[in-house]
C-alpha cells in the first residue's frame, strides 16, 4: 500500500496569491510566464479552459464570468498558484498544486456556473 501524497496546509489568504516569480514580463508568452514549481520546488499542474465568446461580450456580462470563475478559484485557494485569463484569446490557464482529480474538479465547478466554458487540457509536467 502506498502512501498518500502530502497535502499542503491551508495558507492564510484572503485572495489569490501572485506567482512567486519576481520578474514577469508581459511581453513574454504565457507559456514562459507560468510557474511549473511551487514555492518550495514541487511540480505544478495546470488546465487550460476556453470561454468562447468571452471577449464579445458586454464589460458587464465579461465582469459577472470573471467574478464567477474568480470566485471558483478563490474556493480552491489553497491549491491555486496562477491564473490568468487572456480576453484576447478567451483562454483561462491555471496551475495548481497537484491532488488527483483536481484537473477535473475545478474545471468541473467553472463549468457548472459558466456552462459554456471548455476544458481544453489538463496537463501534469513530469520531472
Amino acid at each position: 500500500m502506498s502512501a498518500a501524497p502530502p497535502v499542503p496546509q491551508q495558507p492564510q489568504q484572503k485572495g489569490l496569491k501572485n506567482s512567486f516569480h519576481a520578474a514577469l514580463h508581459p511581453d513574454e508568452p504565457l507559456w514562459r510566464r507560468v510557474p511549473s514549481r511551487d514555492e518550495n520546488g514541487h511540480l505544478l499542474a495546470d488546465f487550460r479552459m476556453l470561454i468562447p465568446g468571452l471577449r464579445d461580450r458586454s464589460g458587464l456580462r465579461q465582469q459577472h464570468t470573471l467574478r464567477i470563475i474568480n470566485a471558483v478559484l478563490k474556493h480552491y485557494g489553497a491549491w491555486v498558484v496562477f491564473a490568468d485569463m487572456n480576453m484576447r484569446t478567451n483562454l483561462l490557464w491555471v496551475s495548481i498544486r497537484p491532488r488527483p482529480g483536481l484537473t477535473l474538479e475545478i474545471p468541473a465547478a467553472i463549468k457548472t456556473l459558466v456552462p459554456e466554458a471548455l476544458l481544453l487540457a489538463p496537463y501534469w509536467r513530469s520531472a
